[in-house]
């Protein structure tokens, strides 16, 4: 298996003159801020959604939104995907039968965009089980990496794991994006998720714990808090959720019985 995947673009980041106060003066400099860019998403020839985005990985973003929102289900759903980076594009033709229109939507917090909320699937993985320290190396993995972050404070990361290490993994300017970005690839490349862990940067919302649902992933950790949404909803459909995980502790809320301690 492709480990350790960091793919970056170098128009990811742009140079910017700016004055630092410090000690009542200000001085002259020079800083790296991320680069925002509106990406569209066509589905059969319709505008489904467009995101801010970071400008990398368009396919694996489309792919993965449309999978992580429920709108796709199998690799065969997808008859072809163009990607226009000129236009900021990507074009997305799925088998009509095959495509879930958006419906029963309700408002997320991602940038207030909508999305689809469907029947809870029920998480398998009973059989999956990580030491505590494997969860703390892929959370130092996963700072350690990213690397845009440490030079602009301005991103997210997400990541796939298994015992071993990290698998997969992507920083964007959103939360969603990043996540989508992940799970995009691993489904272009038929990397299973059911028996890996989903690593996050920042906050585990009901959004975030939905789109791993959504892909069969039974554990979710994160170096950040959790929603109270999430975690009931974790606790229902069977995913075990990992906050606050920092150095050397972490919080467990849900399905601790994946979670080993020696």
């Amino acid at each position: 298996m492709e480990r350790n995947r960091d793919v970056r673009d170098t128009s990811f980041t742009r140079e910017w003159p700016l004055q630092v106060f410090n000690k009542n003066t200000l001085r002259d400099t020079y800083d790296n801020l991320v680069v925002e860019q509106m990406i569209h998403i066509v589905v059969n020839g319709e505008v489904l959604v467009s995101l801010a985005s970071s400008p990398e990985a368009y396919k694996e973003l489309a792919i993965g939104y449309l999978i992580d929102e429920g709108l796709i289900h199998y690799p065969s759903d997808i008859k072809e995907i163009t990607v226009d980076e000129q236009k900021l594009s990507v074009q997305v033709k799925v088998e009509p039968k095959a495509f879930s229109a958006p419906s029963g939507q309700y408002l997320h917090s991602a940038m207030g965009k909508s999305s689809t909320y469907n029947e809870l699937p029920v998480i398998g993985g009973k059989n999956v089980h990580f030491q505590a320290e494997q969860l703390l190396k892929l959370i130092h993995e996963l700072e350690e990496s990213s690397t845009t972050f440490k030079e602009t404070g301005g991103v997210h990361s997400a990541a796939l794991g298994d015992q071993s290490g990290l698998c997969i993994r992507y920083e964007d300017i959103g939360r969603h994006n990043a996540v989508d970005k992940v799970l995009g690839h691993a489904f272009l490349n038929k990397i299973s998720t059911e028996d890996k862990c989903l690593v996050l940067s920042g906050r585990i919302a009901s959004e975030i714990l939905l789109k791993a649902a959504r892909n069969g992933i039974p554990v979710v950790v994160s170096r950040s808090a959790p929603t109270h949404k999430a975690v009931e909803l974790a606790d229902e459909i069977g995913i075990t959720v990992v906050g606050f995980a920092r150095g050397q502790r972490f919080n467990l809320y849900t399905h601790k019985y994946r979670i080993q301690v020696d």
